[in-house]
């Protein structure tokens, strides 16, 4: 099958990282969101991670430029109706993530691979919401997108080998490397960081040691590129509080989130969109 137009729904930082990857890979990109205002921050974003490029030397003016160009923005789902692929990065929350899927069954053509990019959840479950279950996929990008070589790709029980042959030569077209997961809650990855994470807050909350040296101790000692602070700061501590709910009730008690980290949560301190999470950014 061939992609051409991509759709990706969601405008945060997983959602325009994704946008920014397909479109710099040469393909045309719809990004939906509810807001404009929300999308247009998102290109604001996106041109300002074009010109680190060019200043690095790894992007182009013309690239820069053809990228911008290749995205179009919309607050209507009803513009995905040309799309090959459509990607969804909505909040972690399956009822939102279904209801968003089974708009779009209605609106793209058969033809259509629809994508999630969940970090937990079922990839059958949110597909039950649509009537391609066979066309459903699960493709998990990592922050940031534009960076980071991975996707983790997630079968459903009913998705086809076709659905997935094309979605893998998909991402390795944008630059990435595929590795196949069974689907499980969490994946791979995120039941990896679920656990390090947790236990860091843990550690924190024992007083143990703070959250700098713990961080210090997981880049230097364990060759971490991000400490568990730093990342949970990144991804955001209630995306994370989620995931680590949802794992609790599929795996139990291990991934029980401490209640330090709720505690941030309830007090508005969800990371770096914020200003402030586990670090206060305000300052910087």
């Amino acid at each position: 099958m061939l992609i051409k137009e991509v759709g990706v729904i969601g405008s945060g930082l997983m959602g325009r990282g994704i946008a920014h990857v397909a479109a710099l890979s040469g393909y045309s990109v719809v990004m939906q969101d509810i807001s404009e205002e929300t999308l247009k921050k998102a290109m604001v974003s996106i041109q300002s991670e074009l010109d680190k490029g060019i200043a690095r030397g790894k992007t182009t003016q013309e690239e820069k430029e053809r990228t911008l160009n290749n995205i179009a923005l919309t607050t209507d789902l009803r513009d995905m109706e040309e799309c090959d692929l459509v990607i969804e990065a909505a909040p972690e929350v399956l009822a939102i993530k279904q209801a968003v899927f089974s708009e779009l069954d209605k609106i793209c053509p058969p033809h259509t691979i629809f994508a999630t990019n969940t970090t937990s959840l079922s990839i059958t479950e949110v597909a039950s919401a649509t009537d391609r279950a066979d066309r459903f996929i699960g493709l998990h990008f990592f922050n940031p997108v534009h960076k980071m070589k991975l996707i983790e790709m997630v079968k459903g029980l009913e998705t086809s080998e076709e659905t997935t042959q094309a979605a893998q030569e998909w991402g390795v077209s944008i630059g990435k490397e595929i590795v196949t997961v069974k689907e499980s809650p969490g994946f791979v990855t995120s039941r990896m960081q679920a656990i390090i994470g947790n236990e860091a807050f843990i550690m924190l909350q024992q007083g143990l040691a703070s959250a700098e040296d713990i961080d210090k101790a997981c880049k230097l000692g364990l060759n971490h590129p991000m400490g568990p602070f730093e990342m949970v700061d990144f991804v955001g501590l209630d995306t994370r509080l989620k995931s680590l709910e949802y794992l609790a009730k599929m795996f139990g008690d291990k991934y029980k989130p401490c209640p330090l980290h709720v505690q941030y949560v309830m007090a508005g301190r969800l990371g770096r969109k914020a200003g402030k999470g586990v670090y206060d950014y305000t300052e910087k």
